[in-house]
């Protein structure tokens, strides 16, 4: 299926970009002492780590329903998702520590030209990557792809930050370096708590949206044969929904044309919305006279 092979091929090359960036930083930033750059390392290395699980979590997802599984893995992405947001908390927590540490003791570091390329470096490979994982994300509606995709982004912006700090040594104000580590550990935290709370709505079966929800309705507004619906539940099957309903139907047709009704409005609604995996609907039926007499005496 295309959609994973584009998810598979992103976090390959997510998790190769991420090693050349953690070398490079790592060895520049225990040279010269920056903890923003340190700091920076560290977030490749759980870039890396999302990257994998990213790989990981597509592999599984991808798998197609079976007999213990009946609706697929598709939540494979959100338990991986969730475990991404986890690590890069811990990653922050170190990073935020270190930082501060530095900031408490007024640390000092060595200024190198080389800290001005790897940030460069830095920089247009994520964007590059963010580009391509954003296409994917807006394309594929994944939150496994979404969260590496908001993470390369994040990447941008900080290491944009670094550089600043890193210029700023030549004019001997070095407390910026540390402010910097600070505002990356904070800015990793805020992003993997909302890729966790994401992960943990899907989870534990968040209802599908209002908009998806009245797309439904629309559809069914264009079937007068269908006289009034009840019973709408809704249960997330990766990165889509599977819905029940039930219809209420003129009790005087037969059970062939009800059936009828309710199989092509179910083979209507899993055409023409996408976010929809599985429709299944139950038809009830409905005494159109008496309805009718109420209305009357009215």
């Amino acid at each position: 299926m295309e959609r994973y092979k584009s998810i598979k091929r992103a976090s390959v090359l997510g998790i190769i970009g991420n090693i050349f960036l953690l070398i490079i930083k790592g060895i520049i930033g225990f040279i010269t002492n920056s903890q923003a750059m340190i700091a920076d390392s560290f977030n490749s290395a759980g870039d890396i780590v999302s990257s994998f699980m990213t790989y990981i979590g597509n592999k599984i997802a991808s798998k197609p329903s079976d007999e213990d599984h009946n609706l697929g893995h598709g939540k494979a992405e959100y338990i991986y998702s969730m475990l991404i947001s986890i690590a890069m908390i811990y990653m922050a927590l170190k990073i935020f520590i270190n930082s501060l540490n530095a900031l408490i003791t007024g640390s000092t570091y060595e200024f190198s030209i080389w800290l001005i390329i790897v940030c460069i470096v830095t920089i247009l490979t994520k964007l590059a990557l963010f580009i391509y994982t954003d296409k994917l994300s807006k394309e594929f509606n994944n939150l496994l792809i979404k969260s590496n995709s908001y993470d390369h982004r994040n990447d941008c912006i900080l290491t944009t930050f670094n550089l600043i700090s890193c210029l700023l040594v030549l004019f001997n104000i070095y407390w910026f370096d540390s402010v910097v580590g600070l505002g990356i550990s904070v800015w990793i935290i805020y992003t993997s708590v909302r890729i966790f709370v994401d992960s943990y709505d899907v989870l534990m079966d968040k209802s599908i949206s209002d908009t998806t929800k009245q797309k439904v309705y629309d559809i069914i507004k264009n079937h007068p044969e269908i006289k009034r619906v009840n019973h709408f539940n809704s249960t997330p099957v990766g990165y889509r929904y599977q819905i029940s309903l039930t219809i209420f139907v003129d009790g005087n047709l037969s059970t062939f044309e009800s059936h009828k009704i309710a199989d092509d409005l179910e083979k209507e609604i899993n055409k023409k919305i996408e976010e929809i995996y599985l429709a299944v609907i139950h038809v009830n039926p409905i005494e159109i006279d008496k309805i009718r007499k109420k209305k009357s005496k009215k």
